[in-house]
C-alpha cells in the first residue's frame, strides 16, 4: 500500500546500521550460496521473522541479529553488495547524504577476538571490511547519487577492539569514513569508562576524528552525562534519558549538542513508553538541535517515511519543522566544512529558503 511520503523533499540521515539495512533476498541469497541455514525460506516470510511489529526488549532486539549475520559476516561479495544496496535504498527515499555506521569486527572472521556469530575462522580482517564496505558505498553513491559516509562502532562488550577501530577511522578517513561510534548494551555497568574506549576516543579527539554515543536510549542521563564528559562526544545516539536530568539538559541544549533521534525505533525496543510523551516532542517544542532517522529498518519493517509519518500524524509536525530539523542534521554532520555548505546549499535551495552564510549555527 502506497502512500504519500510525508516529507517529500531532500532529506538527511545521520543514525543508521548498515547490518540493520540489509534485504531480505540477499541474506537469503547468501544464506544459500554459503550453506548457512536460515529460519525462512521466502524473503517475506525472512522478514516477518526478523522484523517487529510490537515492542520488545533492548536484548531481545539485539538477538534477532543472531538469525542472519551469519549469511553475510565473512564473505567479501556479501559485504560490498549490502553497502551498495544500501545506498540504492536510501536514495528510494529520497535521502540527499547519509551517514551509516557498522562494526567491522562483527563483519569479519580473522583477527578478531572472539570471532563473531560462530563462524570457523577464515581470512577476512576488520581491516579490509572496512575497504570493502567503502567500495560498496563510493559504487552506490556514483550510481545513485547520494551521498554517503560511514562511522565505524566500538562495541561496548568488546573494549578490546576499540583501539584498531580508532586506527581504522584515521586509515579510512579519505575513503568514506568520518566517525567512531560506541554502540552495543549500554546497560552494561561501566562501559562507557571501559579503558578500551576511554583510549579510542582520546585517540579520536586527537587525531580530529568525528565522535558520536549511543547514550541515554535504554541507559541513564549518567551514561549521557559519561558520553559528554569523558568520551567528548558531539553528537547522542538517541540521548532520550537525558531529559530525566533537566540541568544535563539544559547545558547540552545551551552547547548545541545534536540528538540522533529514532522515533519508531524507540517506539519498538521500549526505549520510549508510549504512556508517556516522545521525548522529541519537548525537543522540537524547545528548537533543540536533533534529526531523525531510522535505526534498524530491515528489523523495524520501516523506511525513514515511518518515522516522518510518524512524527507528522502523531506529534503534529508540520513541513517546517521537517525542514529545520533537516538543516540541522547537515549542520550537526560530520562533513568537512566546505561539503557541509555544499549540502546546506543542496538543502536550502530545495526548500526554497535564502542561503547562509554560516554553516555552524544551528536554527
Amino acid at each position: 500500500m502506497a502512500q504519500t511520503p510525508a516529507f517529500n523533499k531532500p532529506k538527511v540521515e545521520l543514525h543508521v546500521h548498515l547490518d540493520g539495512s540489509i534485504k531480505p533476498e540477499t541474506i537469503l541469497y547468501y544464506g544459500r550460496k554459503r550453506g548457512v541455514s536460515l529460519p525462512a525460506d521466502t524473503a517475506e516470510e525472512l522478514q516477518n521473522i526478523i522484523g517487529m511489529d510490537k515492542p520488545i526488549s533492548l536484548p531481545a532486539f539485539l538477538a534477532k541479529f543472531d538469525y542472519y549475520m551469519p549469511a553475510i559476516a565473512g564473505c567479501r561479495e556479501a559485504i560490498k553488495r549490502i553497502a551498495y544496496e544500501f545506498v540504492e535504498m536510501k536514495a528510494k527515499e529520497g535521502v540527499v547524504y547519509v551517514e551509516v555506521r557498522y562494526s567491522p569486527h562483527l563483519l569479519a572472521n580473522s583477527k578478531v577476538e572472539p570471532i563473531p556469530w560462530n563462524q570457523a575462522e577464515g581470512d577476512l580482517t576488520p581491516d579490509e571490511v572496512v575497504s570493502l564496505v567503502s567500495q560498496g558505498l563510493q559504487e552506490g553513491e556514483r550510481d545513485f547519487k547520494v551521498k554517503v559516509r560511514s562511522i565505524l562502532c566500538c562495541m561496548r562488550h568488546e573494549p578490546n577492539w576499540s583501539a584498531e577501530v580508532a586506527e581504522l577511522c584515521k586509515k579510512y578517513r579519505h575513503q568514506t569514513v568520518v566517525g567512531i561510534d560506541l554502540a552495543g548494551d549500554e546497560t552494561i555497568p561501566g562501559s562507557s569508562l571501559f579503558p578500551g574506549h576511554l583510549k579510542a576516543y582520546e585517540e579520536a579527539v586527537e587525531s580530529g576524528i568525528h565522535r558520536t554515543v549511543h547514550a541515554g536510549e535504554v541507559g541513564s542521563a549518567e551514561v549521557v552525562k559519561e558520553a559528554v564528559d569523558r568520551l567528548k562526544t558531539e553528537r547522542l545516539g538517541h540521548g532520550y534519558h537525558t531529559l530525566d536530568d533537566e540541568a544535563l539538559y539544559t547545558r547540552l541544549r545551551q552547547n548545541n549538542m545534536h540528538f540522533e533521534v529514532c522515533p519508531w525505533s524507540s517506539y519498538l525496543t521500549g526505549a520510549w513508553n508510549p504512556a508517556t510523551e516522545h521525548p522529541v516532542i519537548r525537543l522540537k517544542k524547545d528548537q533543540a538541535n536533533y534529526s531523525l532517522n531510522t535505526d534498524d529498518p530491515l528489523i523495524f519493517k520501516s523506511t525513514l517515511d515511518t518515522d516522518y509519518h510518524m512524527t507528522k500524524q502523531d506529534m503534529g509536525f508540520t513541513e517546517e519543522e521537517f525542514e529545520r530539523l533537516n538543516i540541522n542534521a547537515a549542520k550537526s554532520s560530520f562533513l568537512p566544512e566546505d561539503e557541509k555548505r555544499e549540502l546546506l546549499d543542496q538543502l536550502y535551495k530545495a526548500y526554497g529558503m535564502p542561503p547562509s552564510a554560516s554553516a555552524g549555527q544551528h536554527l
